[in-house]
């Protein structure tokens, strides 16, 4: 048989009143003293951490745009190692050639003198 909402409800009710500790196991908030100068010393120290929160950001926006700079700065140097890298590899073969052809030469020398 289905049960109706009331009794539905009413099962409820009773389930979650079965997981409630009884009244005289039950804890009141005791009510916590706390003198001006400790209210003062937390209130300084919550300015505090603040202030260094706030610190902290500034610096770290800081090094983020150090660092896109610096990404930006590679982006445009990129292409200019690549093309010194270009000229040294061209210039490093042509120092090949001249190096043979100057020991093709010295060996022409060697020849005439025998």
């Amino acid at each position: 048989m289905s049960q109706t909402f009331w009794e539905t409800e009413a099962v409820e009710e009773q389930q979650q009143t079965a997981f409630e500790p009884p009244p005289e196991q039950q804890v009141e908030p005791v009510p916590v003293a706390v003198s001006a100068d400790d209210f003062s010393a937390l209130e300084e120290r919550i300015l505090r951490a603040v202030e260094l929160v706030k610190r902290e950001r500034q610096l770290r926006t800081a090094a983020e745009e150090r660092a896109a700079k610096a990404e930006a700065q590679l982006g445009e140097q990129s292409p200019v190692v690549d093309k010194l890298k270009q000229e040294i590899h061209a210039l490093r073969a042509e120092r090949d050639q001249v190096r043979q052809r100057v020991e093709r030469l010295l060996s022409q020398l060697d020849a005439l003198e025998l």
